[in-house]
């Protein structure tokens, strides 16, 4: 079958009461796992969610369902199934095997997703590095086809494992070079990109980043602020390489704001790992807009998805805005929660963006900045000022001086900015 064809689907998920409750999956994990398969071109004709009390070791969900899913999948005439959860090698073997049809697990759709989506260098190589990270542990499943070198074309393991062996070490040893490769550019990126943030750092400008559940409505915001011309669209992951724009607070005042790709549950640990080059901008963003689709019947779970993360990439201490989103389409904006830090817009018409934008400038105003200052020994005695009255994360020592990763107030920003590197 082409790649462009419609691909016709059965989506399974398994609710086991061993399984961690976020790993579950449920009738609204389903739902949006049917939104991405139809982000990724394909179909559903049809959802199994299964109740145990733990996995089965062999095919996930165990004989009985299978035959279930089987008899779906012939009545459907479907080339494919999708499970909601992660599947092990083994587990994706058998299924294939017992179902006749090809079988992906969420991970897979998600990385299939982003391959597609993907426009950058950069974007490109993060998503290859999360799909080799990916691959290298299922390896061993995708070599069951050298067992097949007899002349009857039967399965015969004695007398040819010695070259499945070697070929598969030396398809190990390819892709390790690969995802070497591939961090070692990355890390380029990320010096490029620690570059230009010092730049930005040093010119005083500040950045602000917006973060999400996908599909919360980031890339509407970005362009309503800035008139970014963007591509906005009702589908998950329309957004993969981060776009960032000026924006104007007030005359004479300006920022960047940066769209970042959106998060979702169950996002696979190694696609995290491997966008940490874009997502590192988090850390040293001056303000986070956490935007909340608060139209979405899951709206809590998603604030929890997206709050995890963030502390996860470590930019737990940045000032955050929860903007609700969408409020003209919550059935109850009563609804939406009202407190210190939080605000209702829609994006879409621009209902309270303008509170949204006095709230970053109040932000800003206290004026914090992370920088990294290069000290002279001769200037060592700032030290213990910096301790006192700024935060400092980080202090190296060399021959050149004293390199010190911190961040300052307004008070000190006149001592110190002379020092920025």
């Amino acid at each position: 079958m082409e790649r462009n064809d419609i691909e016709r689907a059965i989506l399974v998920g398994l609710a086991a009461d061993s399984m961690d409750e976020r790993e579950r999956s449920s009738e609204l994990s389903l739902d949006e796992l049917e939104a991405l398969l139809e982000t990724a071109g394909g179909v559903c004709c049809g959802k199994v969610l299964q109740n145990k009390r733990t996995p089965d070791p062999r095919s996930f969900i165990g004989e009985g369902k299978v035959r279930e899913v089987r008899e779906l999948l012939e009545a459907n005439d479907c080339t494919l199934t999708v499970f909601d959860n992660e599947l092990s090698p083994s587990q994706l073997r058998a299924l294939e095997e017992d179902l006749g049809v090809h079988v992906l697990d969420r991970s897979q759709l998600i990385l299939d997703i982003f391959a597609a989506r993907a426009q950058t260098r950069e974007g490109r190589l993060q998503v290859e590095l999360a799909q080799y990270n990916y691959l290298l542990p299922r390896l061993t499943g995708m070599w069951t086809h050298l067992v097949r070198q007899t002349a009857s074309g039967g399965k015969s393991p004695i007398g040819t494992r010695g070259p499945g062996e070697t070929q598969l070490e030396t398809d190990r040893r390819h892709i390790r070079r690969k995802i070497q490769k591939l961090e070692e550019e990355l890390e380029s990126v990320r010096r490029v990109r620690g570059t230009q943030r010092r730049q930005r750092e040093k010119n005083g400008v500040p950045v602000i980043a917006l973060v999400g559940y996908t599909n919360a409505g980031k890339s509407t915001l970005l362009n309503r602020l800035t008139d970014a011309g963007i591509a906005a669209n009702d589908r998950l992951f329309d957004t993969l390489d981060t776009t960032t724009r000026k924006l104007v607070l007030a005359p004479g005042s300006e920022a960047l704001l940066s769209d970042t790709v959106g998060f979702i549950r169950k996002l696979p640990h190694h696609l995290v790992e491997a966008f940490k080059a874009t997502l590192e901008e988090l850390c040293y963003a001056d303000v986070l807009i956490h935007v909340i689709d608060a139209s979405s019947g899951e709206r809590d779970a998603q604030i929890d998805v997206v709050r995890r993360l963030i502390v996860e990439l470590g930019a737990e201490s940045t000032p955050c805005i929860d903007a609700y989103n969408k409020a003209d389409l919550c059935a109850d904006p009563a609804g939406i929660p009202r407190y210190e830090g939080a605000v209702a817009i829609s994006a879409k018409s621009g209902e309270g963006t303008d509170r949204l934008l006095g709230m970053i400038a109040e932000i800003l105003s206290r004026g914090k900045k992370r920088v990294t200052l290069a000290l002279p020994y001769s200037a060592g005695g700032l030290l213990d000022l910096l301790h006192r009255e700024a935060e400092v994360h980080g202090i190296d020592y060399s021959d050149a001086g004293i390199s010190v990763d911190v961040t300052v107030n307004p008070e000190l920003w006149g001592v110190v900015k002379e020092f920025v590197l």
